[in-house]
């Protein structure tokens, strides 16, 4: 595959295609050492950029290393992630013309309370990098902290002491 690293729109660097690429092609494979996802968050437990890919159930990670580690988020992408037999490939979901920039949805399913804002201004743009799910699930859990806050401050208001509840997580 012809493909090239360079200046992107999107985030720094992108992955852009110099060949036309048809649907369906798998274009490049996300390569790295594989660790277990614990060691990881530890690993960059103080680093604001990872290029970490959940394989499998999700308790392994590979640490990107490589071209694939280039490729950005978008809301409207050109690609999507295939994992087949361990290896995860990137795939192209429609036909991409050559000089064109690779993107795949990241999907996000974890990480601290950051935001992880997506710019890849697509129409569709959801604003985040974070999976629907995630989304949804990080909306209940703000909505829970919301509710309780507003319980707490309307009880010191009138002078009774509440107890505190704890938020599951996850």
């Amino acid at each position: 595959m012809s493909l090239i690293i360079r200046s992107s729109a999107i985030h720094a660097a992108g992955c852009y295609t110099l060949r036309p690429i048809r649907k369906g092609t798998l274009v490049v494979e996300y390569t790295g050492p594989r660790i277990h996802k614990d060691l990881a968050d530890l690993k960059y437990e103080d680093s604001p950029t990872t290029y970490l890919f959940g394989v499998g159930d999700g308790t392994m990670v590979i640490d990107g290393h490589g071209t694939a580690m280039f490729i950005n988020h978008s809301c409207d992408p050109n690609c999507e992630t295939e994992e087949i037999d361990g290896r995860v490939w990137i795939q192209a979901i429609r036909d991409i013309e050559a000089g064109e920039e690779l993107t795949y949805d990241y999907h996000l399913y974890d990480g601290d309370d950051d935001e992880a804002c997506c710019n890849c201004g697509a129409v569709s743009c959801r604003k985040t990098m974070y999976a629907p799910d995630e989304i949804h699930r990080r909306q209940r859990a703000a909505a829970r902290k919301a509710a309780q806050n507003g319980k707490q401050t309307r009880g010191q208001k009138n002078g009774r002491a509440r107890g505190r509840r704890t938020a599951g997580v996850r």
